[in-house]
């Protein structure tokens, strides 16, 4: 119970301080007694905050790029996923080995040639870097998926056959409903990594107009002062949407990632 109630208060202390700061007056941030209830309430700052970096078009642009994106990694993720569990084919080992794989490899690694790639299409400036790719699998995702079907007996999917179901048939309607666990914890780190994203947009968006929440925030920093007050009270409204996510699909998530074994292939 020690053990459980430090570590609340260690994840717990650095939200409550972007909470005190939020509500703080300018003048307040920096005093040489930190003060953790406000002496006033400064509610204007999430206005203010807001304004400034014209929250809503950005928190609109993140909102539209997180969930295509989304929809394209849970989707591409899933049949990949199928496809590689239980379909027969040859080299279908040596595929998975390369998923497995490339989670290995660091993003950056990659990096500059696919610049030049997106470059030479003509995306730049555009959100296609950021959406279209989400539409070629997620190693991650797709290991996950593949691990939940392996506790799910192929004697649902001969069952299904003998009816007259197609692979289409048994991957939505029998077999994605049953791993709804998995699914519901793929969306949820799916969204995360979309709406958190930085680099990227940082790299090929440069028309201010289509920047996502994330970079717009940074541009509170300046190199000669920050407002703390109005960056908080604006990064508290930016961390909403994932809480909503993760409050809506947390029993799921729990048992997607209880219920992931390490079968493997068969």
């Amino acid at each position: 119970m020690l053990v459980l109630l430090v570590g609340t208060v260690a994840m717990l202390y650095p939200l409550l301080w972007v909470v005190t700061i939020a509500l703080k007056g300018s003048n307040d941030i920096f005093s040489t007694t930190p003060d953790w209830f406000p002496k006033e309430f400064h509610f204007e700052n999430f206005v203010k905050g807001t304004e400034q970096i014209h929250f809503w078009r950005t928190f609109g642009n993140s909102i539209f790029i997180a969930i295509v994106s989304t929809i394209g990694q849970v989707a591409s993720s899933i049949l990949v996923g199928y496809g590689l569990s239980r379909l027969r084919f040859p080299g279908r080992k040596l595929w998975f080995s390369c998923f497995v794989g490339s989670l290995m490899l660091p993003g950056f690694v990659g990096l500059v040639p696919v610049f030049h790639l997106f470059s030479a299409l003509g995306w730049y400036n555009t959100w296609l870097p950021l959406i279209v790719p989400a539409y070629f699998g997620n190693p991650t995702f797709t290991f996950l998926f593949i691990q939940f079907l392996g506790t799910i007996p192929k004697s649902f999917d001969e069952a299904a056959k003998m009816d007259g179901a197609g692979d289409r048939q048994i991957l939505w309607r029998i077999l994605v409903p049953m791993a709804m666990p998995v699914v519901i914890t793929i969306i949820i780190f799916s969204f995360n990594g979309a709406w958190n994203q930085y680099l990227e947009p940082l790299i090929y968006v440069v028309d201010q107009s289509k920047w996502t929440l994330s970079v717009a925030l940074a541009s509170f920093a300046s190199n000669w002062t920050t407002q703390w007050n109005y960056f908080m009270a604006a990064d508290l409204i930016y961390m909403l949407p994932m809480l909503i996510v993760f409050f809506l699909g947390q029993k799921y998530f729990m048992q997607g990632l209880g219920s992931v074994n390490s079968a493997g292939l068969k």
